[in-house]
């Protein structure tokens, strides 16, 4: 079968791969449906690693997963062949001191798939333990349950701002999670959400998708809120200064979540700005288990998934997916690979 593997920096390849067995070590096979380029597909794509963790061995990249049962696996699972599922990337031990405690996403013992040495999901067969396997809603398509995953992040992100209603929120970035995030925001009580991307592009899709206010400069959070700073800053970019930006956009006492991971594992701030705001800065990772959350969202149409994926790759072309996302080229905001029909 076809692996889209990464090998270092900028080199992608579909390579052959060997078939997984239909159930091995716990984990059973799925067909591969749809997968969404993340920001950290992109990181290791452009440095060769996420945050220095870099693969020791040419890496399956892919973990927002859409996949469906095969014939195979039906029985094994309690599904009908054909059910479509999400695959939740993340793998915890449930046995350390953070899983008993209710923090799975802090798992140092995690296996997570597209990650060091676990496979991802942009191959044509996958393999993944049955309680990271999630049936959806048969209205779901396979782009929508993809998505579930970033939006889960934009659900634990909100989770940890402790989001006040009528709170005011800035969300500095507006590539997928960002966008995601703003509609997190709006449908969980912020009084007012303000978005800001240098994209102009970005900025556009923000506000279509109801942003309250959309800005490609940084100084129109000062604006719109007369010098005061907005109650919660959710950070969303991968600039190194974006933790110093969040800062000097949050009121005195408010609260950052850092969600984006930044070029080069490096954050960038003003002290005095950071002390002097006395603000709560969260380093959100990942999530824990929302994905039921996200079906409900998606379900109650307060959160637009659709609108993210603007461009579709066949897994064949996955290379060049990945190559326009990290260009920002053709108005991007996500880009999906799905398996061609037949495979």
């Amino acid at each position: 079968m076809r692996a889209v593997r990464l090998h270092g920096p900028g080199d992608v390849r579909v390579e052959s791969v060997e078939v997984p067995s239909p159930v091995a070590n716990g984990q059973v096979r799925l067909r591969m449906r749809s997968v969404g380029i993340c920001g950290s597909d992109l990181h290791h794509y452009r440095e060769g690693s996420t945050g220095g963790n870099a693969p020791d061995s040419p890496l399956v990249l892919g973990h927002e997963i859409a996949a469906e049962v095969p014939p195979e696996s039906a029985d094994t699972l309690g599904l009908e062949a054909g059910t479509l599922v999400a695959v939740d990337p993340a793998h915890p031990c449930r046995r350390c001191e953070w899983c008993e405690r209710g923090h799975p996403n802090l798992c140092p013992h995690v296996e997570f798939k597209g990650v060091e040495a676990h496979r991802g999901g942009l191959t044509e067969y996958l393999m993944a333990y049955p309680d990271e396997i999630i049936p959806v809603p048969k209205s779901f398509d396979a782009d929508t349950t993809a998505l579930l995953e970033p939006l889960g992040v934009a659900i634990h992100a909100l989770d940890l701002a402790k989001l006040r209603v009528m709170d005011t929120v800035a969300v500095l970035g507006a590539g997928p999670i960002g966008l995601l995030c703003a509609q997190v925001a709006q449908a969980v009580g912020a009084g007012s959400c303000y978005v800001v991307d240098p994209l102009e592009y970005r900025t556009e899709m923000a506000a279509d998708l109801g942003a309250d206010a959309v800005a490609t400069d940084l100084s129109a959070i000062e604006e719109w809120t007369s010098g005061r700073g907005v109650d919660v800053v959710i950070e969303a970019t991968n600039d190194p200064k974006g933790i110093g930006d969040a800062l000097h956009s949050v009121r005195i006492g408010g609260d950052v979540v850092l969600v984006g991971i930044p070029e080069g594992n490096e954050h960038i701030l003003t002290a005095s700005t950071a002390r002097r705001k006395g603000a709560t800065v969260k380093w959100s990772r990942r999530m824990g288990h929302v994905y039921p959350r996200a079906i409900r969202m998606v379900q109650s149409g307060r959160v637009a998934i659709d609108p993210l994926i603007t461009h579709r790759f066949p897994l064949s072309e996955s290379p060049e997916a990945l190559a326009l996302q990290s260009r920002y080229d053709d108005g991007v905001i996500k880009a999906a690979v799905y398996q061609e029909a037949g495979l």
